[in-house]
């Protein structure tokens, strides 16, 4: 199925959003679809963060958060008061920008969310360990060392184990807010190498500072600028002929 053909999981419309009255969305109506990667680009204070965070309902958790307008996750209203929002957390999983094992071995790590979900079965538990390790091209690094501390691994495998603790959960969508943005090459490489199997089995949402990352990383690009969506294309598209002008020069590094 190509990019343009994918029907969307997520449909936001006309999404605003305002912290104690200060507008940080304004009126955003984007579709995130399957099997498709998404990234949302712009300068800082554009409102990257915030959307992504009003993917999953985290910015519930600061008590000055106001919206208006739809997110539509299969059709449903995020917002609905019958939504269980753990396990809406489940579906829409989350990778920040600075990695956060527990401080636990790395098994531990990757079964604690199974676990809390109603996971009990060993061999169960075995398999998700494996298949989101594999997953986040960490597998082959660490399968003698499952018991290790997690803290006694690299940055990057830090971040990648972040990566397979969601996956452990089985999320139908991935937001990743600047996953890379500590890491060396080699890892970011990883990262994005494991995106690329990811979005043939969930939608994937990537916030990112870095424009060639997201000309590396994404089939489609959202150019966020003070809280507006100003475009979203075909990533070559948009990188090479962009339809607004304010685009072309925060790609050519005029701002931002």
């Amino acid at each position: 199925m190509g990019a343009h053909a994918s029907e969307p999981i997520i449909q936001v419309k006309d999404l605003s959003v305002t912290f104690s009255g200060c507008q940080a969305l304004n009126g955003i109506t984007l579709d995130i679809r399957r099997n498709e990667r998404l990234a949302v680009i712009g300068p800082a204070n554009s409102g990257k963060t915030t959307f992504l965070r009003c993917l999953n309902r985290l910015n519930d958790l600061k008590h000055d958060y106001r919206h208006t307008g739809n997110i539509l996750l299969d059709g449903k209203d995020v917002y609905d008061s019958d939504v269980d929002v753990a396990r809406l957390r489940r579906r829409i999983g989350m990778v920040y920008a600075v990695p956060g094992p527990l401080p636990w071995s790395i098994y531990d790590n990757l079964v604690y969310g199974p676990k809390l979900a109603g996971i009990r079965s060993r061999d169960r538990l075995d398999e998700l360990v494996e298949t989101s390790l594999k997953a986040a091209v960490l597998w082959d690094e660490v399968k003698d060392r499952l018991r290790m501390p997690a803290h006694n691994l690299s940055g990057g495998q830090q971040q990648r184990l972040c990566l397979a603790r969601v996956l452990a959960l089985e999320p139908d969508v991935m937001i990743l807010d600047e996953p890379c943005s500590g890491l060396d090459p080699i890892s970011t490489a990883k990262i994005e190498d494991a995106l690329v199997e990811l979005k043939s089995s969930h939608a994937i949402v990537l916030v990112t500072n870095n424009t060639k990352q997201a000309g590396r990383a994404s089939d489609r690009t959202a150019f966020f600028l003070m809280g507006k969506l100003i475009e979203v294309d075909d990533t070559t598209r948009l990188f090479t002929n962009p339809t607004d002008q304010r685009t072309n020069d925060y790609l050519v590094g005029q701002f931002g």
